[in-house]
């Protein structure tokens, strides 16, 4: 289906715009999904010509790879026919007014039909001034058209900040027009967990407090900071990866099953199975939550983190949360969740552990207290996508001895590369008004609310840092979070 619209990305000359704006609006356009009845300004401070932009475009497209293999060698030039750019100062009046003079001819030249999308590829502390002067300078247009906002994390440094930032926005946007990115919600993975919780009767009759015994989200990262360091001294792993990415993977995950599949009755119970997770006190939050900062590698061929470039010597930001979460959603009432992320882990990997209960007396052994091997489902992520399910069988010895074996499902390259990316498919739902995989003002906020308390303490507290060896999985305490419950981390690449 086409789609026709302008979109003015405040940010034109940033790192998001070139990486992953201009690669995902190309897909779409050489997809169809856009045609010629679109138009893009892009403003920044820079004063650039619309020529300078068309070459930065066609860069953008060129470095990722989006253009090998095509057979039609004009068509990045004719899709960068269609950028406009403006030198723009976000405080300036006269500016939105030139703004709006440039959109209102646009509008009229691929007859858009006032169809407008305004995408602020900026810092939030940019957000309410923008929102104010697009509705103040009359650049949301009247009649049939729409007019959509889509913004990037962070939303905020906590609670307070967030609902200062959201009131800031609100004046000028209602919350359907109000996009809220959390690029994890655009990985097809992602995506996948309603379709096999709710699309298989297996898994659905299974999903609930009498057979899961816990849940383990992990989030690993190889890498370190590397070049955002000084974004991270500021944010840490629990504003960057905890608040958002992963509170989105645990709604999905506990979140009761809703009787329409569609934006409305998703939101409603994500922001259900949100609200639905315990509020620690202090005390619980010393129990139940765990921060690290890595040091070097047992080589000292890696830098701790203090000592990357761009941050504190002294730094007592964390690079690794792990943590224990309890639903009290009705399905999945004291279920415990495990999480963890962190930089500089053994192995990227970002995967779902669905542990089931393990209960049953086994009857294949003449030893009363050998257990069966517990079944667990796991969803890979990244870098591989697919599923395992590890269960117990009969092995081909003399006897009736069970061993476990992995049932596998991994998608293959070519798969993986007609997968649309991310931001493709984020921009793609955002032309269409499907707000299914974006964030809603309530999730953010609950999201914030549980952080909060864990920020809080850890913020009135010294930690012991460094605490683990870059190349392990974290911090020891991170294993004793689960040891004392009886309980040990499903993903253990060193094991």
């Amino acid at each position: 289906m086409n789609q026709k619209a302008l979109f003015i990305i405040f940010g034109g000359t940033g790192d998001l715009a070139y990486r992953k704006l201009y690669p995902a609006l190309f897909n779409l356009y050489e997809k169809g999904y856009l045609k010629e009845d679109f138009a893009v300004i892009g403003t920044a401070r820079r004063p650039w010509s619309n020529d300078h932009y068309h070459e930065v475009v066609m860069s953008a497209i060129e470095d990722a790879g989006r253009d090998s293999g095509r057979t039609n060698d004009d068509l990045p030039r004719k899709f960068a026919n269609h950028f406009y750019y403006q030198s723009h100062n976000v405080d300036d009046v006269d500016h939105y007014v030139a703004l709006r003079k440039l959109a209102d001819e646009l509008d009229e030249k691929y007859q858009l039909e006032g169809n407008r999308i305004f995408y602020l590829a900026m810092a939030p502390r940019f957000f309410g001034t923008i929102a104010g002067h697009l509705k103040d300078q009359q650049l949301l247009t009247d009649g049939d058209g729409f007019n959509r906002l889509i913004i990037e994390k962070p939303f905020g440094r906590d609670y307070p900040s967030a609902k200062e930032l959201n009131d800031s926005i609100s004046g000028s946007f209602k919350e359907e027009q109000i996009f809220r990115i959390d690029h994890y919600l655009g990985k097809e993975p992602i995506q996948s967990i309603a379709g096999l919780r709710f699309g298989n009767a297996l898994f659905n009759s299974l999903w609930n407090k009498e057979h899961i015994d816990n849940i383990q989200i992990t989030l690993a990262e190889s890498l370190g900071v590397e070049e955002r360091a000084g974004y991270y001294e500021t944010a840490g792993a629990m504003r960057d990866m905890v608040q958002n990415h992963i509170m989105q993977i645990v709604s999905l995950l506990t979140m009761e099953r809703p009787d329409v599949f569609d934006p409305s009755h998703l939101r409603e119970k994500k922001i259900e199975a949100v609200e639905n997770i315990q509020m620690y006190s202090k005390e619980e939050v010393d129990q139940n939550f765990v921060r690290g900062q890595y040091g070097e590698d047992e080589f000292k061929t890696q830098l701790a983190y203090r000592d990357e470039e761009g941050t504190d010597d002294n730094s007592q930001i964390e690079t690794f949360v792990a943590g224990k979460l309890i639903t009290h959603n009705p399905s999945l009432d004291g279920v415990p969740i495990y999480i963890r992320t962190g930089k500089r882990l053994t192995k990227k990997s970002t995967q779902v552990n669905i542990v089931f209960k393990n209960n049953d007396k086994n009857i294949f052994s003449d030893n009363p207290d050998e257990k069966l091997e517990t079944n667990v489902l796991t969803m890979h992520i990244e870098p591989d996508q697919g599923f395992t399910l590890e269960f117990n069988t009969k092995t081909g010895n003399q006897g009736y001895k069970l061993s476990p074996v992995h049932l596998r499902y991994r998608k293959t390259a070519a798969e993986k590369a007609r997968i649309p990316d991310a931001y493709e498919g984020l921009i793609r739902d955002a032309l269409a008004g499907d707000k299914t995989n974006f964030a809603h003002w309530h999730e953010v906020a609950q999201a914030w609310k549980i952080m909060d308390v864990v920020r809080n303490t850890w913020d009135a507290e010294t930690p012991d840092f460094p605490n683990y060896v870059s190349g392990s999985m974290g911090p020891q305490a991170a294993d004793d979070l689960l040891t004392r419950d009886g309980r040990e981390w499903v993903f253990n690449p060193r094991k």
